[in-house]
């Protein structure tokens, strides 16, 4: 049976450093998506990562367990993004995905025979770019709160807790940014 956060917070506090590896490699690919949908830069994304675990390496010994691990990590990430995008006054849009000569790569493939689904393509690339741009449109505070609970499944309590905000305050956040998102992308499915 895997140890449970509190016992590898435990761990690294008497020294294991091991102990948080484990818990990097648990919560990193949700770190990095939140930084990715938040940032829209791989790079600036992986740098948000990586200075996420680092301060959260260091200031471990504040950690007092009120929250879960997962949602004071969480917490240190939101904060780093916003940082993030305060000092990057020239937002620039840039595709998630680029590859090797710099253009958009292209939607992955389902599993299965290969077919020649033109139509779906098209309509998938349009579905994509609408959602992109509609996420664009959003606050930051608006577009975390959509990447934390559609994408990560994080609770009301949960996103609360991350945002440090009301949970009433969450819930008006997801209305209104679930309320965009529909306008912005109606008629398209």
């Amino acid at each position: 049976m895997a140890p449970s956060d509190w016992d590898l917070v435990q761990r690294v506090r008497a020294g294991n450093r091991d102990a948080f590896r484990e818990l990097v490699e648990r919560y990193q690919a949700r770190i990095a998506a939140l930084a990715l949908g938040m940032l829209r830069n791989r790079e600036d994304a992986l740098d948000v990562v990586q200075e996420t675990f680092t301060r959260a390496y260091e200031s471990l010994d504040r950690f007092k367990g009120d929250a879960t691990f997962y949602t004071w990590v969480y917490r240190i990430a939101y904060n780093l993004c916003l940082d993030h995008q305060r000092r990057d006054a020239k937002r620039r849009s840039v595709p998630l995905e680029v590859d090797d000569r710099g253009e958009d790569a292209a939607l992955p493939l389902p599993d299965g025979p290969l077919q020649d689904l033109p139509f779906e393509r098209t309509r998938d690339a349009e579905i994509a770019e609408r959602l992109g741009a509609a996420m664009r449109e959003l606050t930051p505070e608006h577009r975390a709160v959509i990447l934390l609970r559609e994408v990560d499944g994080l609770s009301y309590a949960e996103i609360s807790a991350v945002l440090d905000c009301p949970k009433g305050t969450v819930m008006s956040r997801l209305h209104y940014a679930r309320r965009r998102l529909q306008e912005r992308l109606r008629g398209l499915l």
